[in-house]
């Protein structure tokens, strides 16, 4: 069935709580979850809902005037100045407008094939991104005859396109010695039937960083990602023609609407025209596909994402609003990480903002639509959340970006390591430009030395292993050896050379972490930090029992010498709350693991000592050691249940029930200030804190299914007043699926059947 036919049946159901006796329908569309259905028009910006095809992405909102507003976003739009950036804004008047006055107006976003629909007597406007183009849909029909009219809004400067562009770079640009200003975007004159408009970077920041972290060597080596990228879109449809090289109109007044919107990103395009050229052609490409044939494989790519699996919650108020999150969550990532870079913790693809006047400065309060705080580059410890989770879903489509990502960022890496450090390997600073260097904030401008000179990130490099765990959770779940020749073990073997050579052996013959941090927290002198001691004794191990055709001999070698010589966790005592000073332990405390052996000063709100829980697993239930590892939970310095604080992912894997599900409800009902209120509130972050929703979502997971090897544990930390229905994905193409009901599973069903052998029942705690 396809969701247009089941979607009374649909509603019904999600209009009612899920009773604890009814399993849930196993169809795709009650998969998707709630409904999010509004009855009056939207005021500003911050009335919007998301939708998108994991590329191309649109926040859609109404104003008072009945006006349909669509902010376009693309995945690979980062200007010449590395800054990630909104494709424009649209605006579609209909006159007169159905829906200005209505009693009955409906706005009903639909995650189960995410499609936004408007509606009142007679009247229906849809809006969908389509799952197979980079095309953005607005269609439907209308009661009575309407003249439309849709208008390019721009709050940046613009420039009429010049057909003699001499694509010359400015030399000091080129060089690094000066930062690129901002260009205007690009407006094509009109064609008869449609407008179209692009950013074109004619200059790059990318050199100019490559020269202040000492990189210019390699500068020819490695190509420019910013230079000559260019990102935009075309606006036609059938009926309209263009009144300027900003608006289309209608011919006639007409009772039937469609808009189309045809996005396309290049990188190292010759020119504006070449990429004018190429916009031409995909349009072409994408006229010669039937919109009812596009919307029916566009219906069937969600309904099998859908599929996929799902958790579905009832029992408790609560536990519907961690249902719906989840859901929520899960259709936001889909919607923005199917491009080219993967989505971004701080707003994702759906940040918005309002025209400012020229000059103002942009603050939180009052910013235009290509503001997000924390800036353009990636922070792995917030990214890394989003894509945790995307494992048991079984979405590891969504996840090639953020593999991607760092493979292609590999190569500077290798050539900056042995630049800075004389030795091979490569590492990975916390925050980095999506081409893989530190940020240049980090790493200070005119730093006359190889080190970043920010005490939070100069010697966090850890977040690379937590690369090389979800590469390898992949594998484990696809045994996909083509992912681990291409992909996880070209990743991960430079990286633990780097630790293998960076490092020298103490006089007791093990690896020296030092200089070293842990995490953010202990800055700039630990010493032995417990999450990289953690993260390498986690996955050597995995490496090596990779299938000897997969990797070399001197790979195994050396990761079995680099095992042997790995220092112990750190132990020590410590009071509740507090942290023993320089890592010399408190006489009075309980024993516990440390977050370094030795450490100076707190200056961050993290619990490093529980990495050994969450992300590396090696306390947890099913376990050895089990009551040190809740025994450092308990003495854990910073409680916190949302954005990236990993109290729910922590205590779900010491099966410490009541944490864990006071955090999903936390994590899960962070709502924001907009109306669309599942963009979460940016507790450090920014809006909507996706990193939140991913922290939520492994939470959950966790809550419900643990996996050791082929050990499938079931249960770990459930609470008994919660009723699930789930499937969700575990090692050895395998999937899981059941009912819980008071602590119980039934219905349970293991594909394959011969997998059910390696479940084991937890139950209730």
């Amino acid at each position: 069935m396809r969701p247009s036919l089941v979607a009374p049946l649909l509603c019904l159901l999600l209009a009612s709580p899920l009773r604890a006796q009814v399993t849930t329908p196993r169809t795709a569309e009650d998969q998707a979850g709630t409904d999010v259905v509004w009855s009056s028009l939207g005021a500003s910006e911050n009335d919007s809902m998301p939708i998108g095809n994991g590329d191309l992405a649109a926040n859609v909102w109404t104003d008072p005037s009945g006006d349909l507003v669509l902010l376009l976003a693309k995945a690979d739009a980062f200007t010449e100045t590395g800054k990630l950036i909104k494709l424009g804004r649209i605006r579609i008047r209909l006159s007169p407008n159905p829906f200005a006055a209505a009693a009955d107006f409906r706005q009903v976003l639909h995650p189960g094939n995410a499609t936004l629909e408007l509606s009142s007597a007679g009247n229906l406007l849809r809006v969908w991104v389509d799952a197979n183009r980079p095309v953005l849909h607005v269609e439907g029909h209308l009661a009575q005859p309407t003249r439309v009219q849709a208008d390019l809004e721009d709050w940046r400067k613009t420039q009429p396109f010049n057909d003699g562009w001499p694509g010359e770079t400015d030399p000091q640009t080129a060089s690094g010695q000066k930062e690129p200003s901002a260009a205007p975007d690009i407006l094509f004159p009109p064609s008869s039937d449609r407008i179209a408009w692009c950013h074109f970077n004619p200059d790059s920041l990318y050199p100019y960083v490559l020269r202040q972290e000492h990189l210019e060597a390699v500068l020819a080596k490695h190509p420019d990602p910013l230079l000559h990228r260019s990102f935009g879109a075309a606006l036609l449809g059938p009926g309209l023609v263009a009144r300027d090289e900003k608006t289309l109109q209608s011919v006639a007044a007409t009772r039937d609407v469609r808009l189309d919107v045809v996005a396309l990103g290049k990188e190292n395009c010759p020119s504006p025209a070449a990429w004018r050229s190429g916009l031409e052609a995909l349009i072409q490409e994408t006229d010669r596909v039937d919109l009812a044939a596009a919307r029916s494989a566009h219906e069937q790519w969600w309904g099998e994402f859908w599929n996929r699996s799902w958790v579905r919650l009832a029992g408790t108020p609560d536990a519907e609003k961690v249902s719906q999150g989840y859901l929520i969550q899960r259709y936001m990532v889909a919607c923005s990480s199917r491009g080219q870079l993967p989505v971004k913790f701080n707003g994702g693809l759906f940040t918005v903002g309002h025209d400012l006047p020229a000059g103002t400065r942009q603050t939180n309060a009052e910013h235009d639509p290509d503001y997000r705080a924390w800036g353009e580059c990636y922070w792995n410890q917030n990214n890394r959340l989003i894509y945790w989770p995307l494992v048991a879903t079984g979405d590891l489509d969504l996840m090639k970006p953020w593999f991607d990502m760092y493979l292609r960022a590999l190569p500077l890496a290798t050539d900056r390591t042995e630049i800075y450090d004389h030795h091979a390997g490569a590492h990975f600073p916390e925050t980095m430009y999506f081409w893989g260097l530190p940020r240049l904030a980090d790493f200070g401008v005119n730093n006359p030395t190889n080190e970043i000179q920010s005490r939070w990130q100069r010697y966090h490099v850890q977040g690379s292993l937590e690369v090389i765990a979800q590469m390898l959770d992949v594998y484990d779940a696809t045994q996909d050896a083509s992912f681990a020749r291409q992909s996880l073990v070209p990743f991960a073997d430079p990286i633990v050379t780097f630790y293998a050579r960076h490092y020298p052996l103490g006089a007791d013959g093990k690896l020296r972490l030092a200089p070293a941090q842990s995490l953010e927290t202990y800055q700039l002198v630990a010493v032995y930090p417990t999450p990289d001691i953690a993260g390498l004794m986690a996955l050597l191990p995995r490496l090596l029992a990779l299938p000897e055709e997969l990797t070399s001999a001197g790979q195994r070698n050396a990761w079995a010498k680099l095992l042997s010589e790995l220092p112990p966790i750190p132990l020590g005592k410590t009071a509740r709350g507090k942290v023993p000073p320089l890592g010399k332990g408190d006489p009075d405390g309980t024993p516990t693991i440390l977050p370094a052996e030795t450490y100076g000063p707190t200056s961050n709100s993290e619990n490093p000592e529980l990495y050994v829980a969450f992300p590396y697993r090696l306390y947890g239930v099913g376990k050895p050691n089990l009551q040190l590892a809740r025994d450092t939970f308990a003495a854990r310095r910073s409680p916190q249940d949302t954005c990236w604080g990993q109290d729910g992912t922590q205590a779900a894997v010491l099966g410490l029930t009541a944490v864990a599900q006071k955090a999903a409800v936390a994590e899960f009902t962070n709502y924001g200030a907009q109306r669309f209120r599942w963009f979460w509130k940016p507790a450090h972050d920014w809006i909507p804190d996706l990193d939140n929703g991913g922290d939520g979502m492994i939470t959950l997971q966790l809550m419900l299914m643990q996996c050791d090897g082929k050990r499938i544990q079931l249960l770990p930390a459930w609470p008994t007043e919660w009723v699930a229905d789930f499937k969700l994905h575990a090692p050895y193409h395998t999937t899981v699926e059941g009912h819980v009901e008071g602590g119980k599973v039934t219905g349970l069903k293991v594909t394959p059947e011969a997998r059910r052998a390696d479940v084991v029942l937890l139950g209730a705690p």
